[in-house]
C-alpha cells in the first residue's frame, strides 16, 4: 500500500497504529485524519509528527465531500478505519452522535472509497477496526468466535454493529475489497482516562473515589494496546479480503480483581503500602444493559496470521501504570482539556 488513511489516528488504538506504520514503512505515506474531538489528542504522536511519510488532516468522517476530497488528493490505496464514538456510559446518554459517527460515518467513508476506487478494486483495501462488544454477552462459559451471532445490548455496541453490517453490505454488493477485526478491551499509555483503567491510576494517585459498577463481577478481556497494533498491522497486510479475525488478549479479569491489582501496581510504584488505597473502592449502580462476560477466541488470528500477544498482562499493567504515573503533564492536559490548544498552536488555526 503506497498511501494508507487512518481514521481517528489521532485517538488511543489510532495513535499506536499510525506510529507503528510511520516507523515501520518509511516508503508509504501514513494519512492521519481526525476530527479531534475531545478523544482526538495530537500530542499523542509528536514523536512521529515531523517524520517525511506523516501527513495529518483534521476532518469529519461524515462529511462526504472532504472525504472524497482527502481520498483524491493523497491517492489512498488503504484505509484503517478506527474513528469511532466508543465510551459505553456516553452512548446511554446521548445514543445519537454514535449512531452519526460510528453508522453514518462508516457508510461516508465506504461510499467515497467505492467511487475512488471503482477502476481499481484489486489493489486497495478498506479494514474496518470492531469490537468484541457486537456480540452481547457471555451468560454461560464459552468464547466469541468469528461466526458468533450479533447480539448488542449496549446504543454503543448496537451502532458498531450496524457499521460491521455495512461494511459487509458494500464486499458483497459491490464487490468491495473489505476486512473486518473485533477486539477486546483495549489498554496502554495514551488512553483517555474514562476509560477504567487510566482513570482509576489517576484516581489512586489523588486519593479520589474508585468508581465500581455493582458488585465489579462483570469479566473482560483484556489486549495491550501495541499488540492491538500489531495485530491491525498483520491483518492489514496478509488477512484475506471479506474475512473477520477477532483479537484477545487471551486475558479474562473479574473487574473487582483487575481493580485490586491496578491498586496493589499503582500503590506500590508510589511507595505506599500495596493495597492501601482499596479504601477508596465505592460500590455504585450498575450501568443499564451492562454486559456480564466478554471472552475473545484468537485462534484464527494465531493460526493463520501467526499473532499472539507479546505481553504477559501483570507486565503490561505493570508497564501502563509507570507510563501513567510518569507522564502527569500528559493527564493533567487531559482532564483539563488543555491538550486541546495543541492543534491550535500546531497548526497556527
Amino acid at each position: 500500500m503506497k498511501c494508507i488513511l487512518v481514521t481517528g489516528g489521532a485517538g488511543f488504538i489510532g495513535s499506536h497504529v499510525v506510529r507503528l506504520l510511520v516507523t515501520k514503512y518509511p516508503d508509504a505515506t501514513i494519512v492521519n485524519m481526525d476530527n479531534l474531538t475531545y478523544a482526538g489528542n495530537l500530542e499523542n504522536l509528536r514523536d512521529v509528527a515531523s517524520q517525511p511519510n506523516y501527513r495529518f488532516v483534521k476532518a469529519d468522517i461524515c462529511d462526504y465531500t472532504q472525504v472524497k476530497k482527502i481520498l483524491t488528493d493523497f491517492a489512498i490505496t488503504g484505509i484503517i478505519h478506527l474513528a469511532a464514538e466508543s465510551h459505553v456510559d456516553r452512548s446511554i446518554t446521548d445514543p445519537f452522535i454514535f449512531a452519526r459517527t460510528n453508522v453514518i460515518g462508516t457508510l461516508t467513508l465506504l461510499q467515497a472509497a467505492k467511487e475512488h476506487w471503482k477502476n481499481d478494486m484489486d489493489s486497495s483495501l478498506f479494514y474496518h477496526v470492531s469490537t468484541d462488544e457486537v456480540y452481547g454477552s457471555l451468560e454461560n462459559g464459552g468464547f466469541f468466535v468469528e461466526t458468533t451471532p450479533y447480539d448488542p445490548k449496549s446504543p454503543y455496541s448496537a451502532s458498531k454493529a450496524a457499521s460491521d453490517h455495512f461494511v459487509r453490505a458494500f464486499h458483497n454488493t459491490y464487490k468491495l475489497p473489505v476486512i473486518i477485526s473485533n477486539c477486546s478491551n483495549n489498554y496502554g499509555p495514551y488512553q483517555f482516562p474514562e476509560k477504567l483503567i487510566p482513570l482509576f491510576i489517576n484516581n489512586i494517585r489523588h486519593n479520589r473515589p474508585l468508581p465500581v459498577y455493582g458488585k465489579g463481577e462483570n469479566v473482560r478481556d483484556w489486549l495491550f494496546v501495541e499488540d492491538h497494533a500489531r495485530a491491525i498491522d498483520v491483518i492489514f497486510h496478509h488477512g484475506r479480503i471479506g474475512d473477520t479475525y477477532n483479537i484477545g488478549g487471551f486475558n479474562e479479569w473479574k473487574n473487582i480483581d483487575l481493580i485490586r491489582l491496578i491498586i496493589k501496581v499503582t500503590d506500590r510504584l508510589l511507595e505506599r503500602p500495596e493495597g492501601v488505597s482499596e479504601k477508596l473502592i465505592t460500590f455504585i449502580t450498575d450501568r443499564a444493559g451492562h454486559d456480564l462476560r466478554y471472552a475473545i477466541d484468537s485462534t484464527k488470528l494465531k493460526t493463520e496470521l501467526g499473532w499472539t500477544p507479546s505481553l504477559q498482562f501483570e507486565e503490561g499493567l505493570e508497564k501502563t501504570v509507570k507510563w501513567y504515573l510518569s507522564n502527569q503533564a500528559w493527564l493533567d492536559n487531559v482532564t483539563s482539556g488543555d491538550y486541546q490548544k495543541y492543534y491550535e498552536e500546531m497548526y497556527k488555526l
